[in-house]
């Protein structure tokens, strides 16, 4: 509520406003100083919590209150009277407006935005904690959208860092693969990055870590291996580590080169040749015919050699 008037007047919110229209809803306001009005909303309340919610529910997300809800409200309709058509029950009521209903377009995508800035270290601050974003993200402005249960950020309409929501103060909830582009000029990091300490990897590519934790580049190496995951994918990156380890390598370039090899398309098909290009008589392969061609007499002359001054085998060699 942005003001207040006389009356049932009001200077709602932008996005309030924006989800009355999508669902095609007309806000009604109390008027001020008129408890009972109050009143009756809480009466309603009261009235659906008993009749839906009692004895208290235990769910374990959102989805599954809200499909039970639903069951709920459909045996209800189907089980009771409707106020004015007696003689039907609420859901046969509502079958027959259906038809005539305005098609359901789907949820409103409820969250609140704020316009926000990011950091050097790739963070951005929301509500006393921060994010990580994408390196790509530093130095222009993003917009932060919150949801009850979620962080996404965006910049310039495209995702650039999305988070579980943290309720709490000071704290950074880092994203490791949004630093990895950073870690192609500072591969030590790898090692003792804050955004890496917790960092939990597939199997076949965190085995391949700790064996190249041994090697005096082995973080150079490791970074070498996840730069190929924004290109490749991750269980494209992972199914070749997993080969490079069942046969007892673990060294970049030997992933490098699985997945090289992977990527390559199938053999193009063989091409078929039109009956107008066929030779209609083949030739008979027959290298004897050249080794006439170093036969030469005593007096240095072709034995076979013809009036036009050619020998007959280098002729019929022509004709193939």
């Amino acid at each position: 509520m942005e003001a207040v008037f006389t009356g049932k007047e009001r200077h709602y919110n932008r996005r309030f406003l924006q989800m009355c229209s999508h669902y095609l809803v007309q806000p009604v306001a109390c008027t001020p100083a008129s408890g009972w009005e109050k009143g009756q909303v809480e009466n309603q309340v009261g009235l659906v919590r008993e009749r839906f919610f009692t004895p208290r529910l235990r769910v374990k997300s959102l989805d599954e209150l809200n499909a039970w809800l639903l069951d709920k409200c459909v045996a209800y309709a189907k089980a009771h009277r409707h106020v004015e058509k007696t003689d039907k029950t609420i859901w046969e009521m509502f079958e027959a407006e259906r038809p005539h209903l305005v098609p359901y377009v789907g949820h409103f995508d409820g969250f609140h935005s704020v316009p926000a800035s990011v950091s050097k270290t790739c963070t951005v601050r929301f509500d006393n904690n921060k994010y990580s974003v994408l390196a790509t993200a530093v130095g222009r402005p993003v917009d932060v959208h919150a949801y009850a249960e979620r962080i996404v950020i965006r910049q310039d309409g495209v995702i650039v860092g999305e988070h579980a929501r943290a309720f709490g103060r000071g704290q950074t909830v880092y994203d490791p693969w949004h630093y990895v582009p950073v870690l192609a000029r500072k591969p030590g990091a790898l090692r003792n990055g804050a955004p890496f300490r917790d960092w939990v990897l597939p199997p076949a590519m965190a085995a391949i870590r700790r064996k190249l934790k041994g090697s005096d580049d082995g973080d150079r190496q490791m970074v070498q291996i996840l730069s190929c995951v924004p290109d490749d994918g991750l269980q494209a990156v992972e199914a070749a580590c997993r080969e490079a380890v069942d046969q007892g390598v673990h060294s970049a370039p030997v992933v490098i080169n699985i997945l090289a090899r992977r990527r390559d398309p199938t053999p193009p098909p063989l091409l078929l040749t039109p009956t107008a290009l066929r030779l209609t008589h083949e030739p008979v392969a027959d290298c004897a015919r050249y080794d006439s061609l170093r036969r030469t007499s005593r007096h240095g002359t072709h034995p076979n050699l013809r009036p036009d001054g050619q020998p007959q085998a280098l002729r019929d060699a022509q004709r193939l």
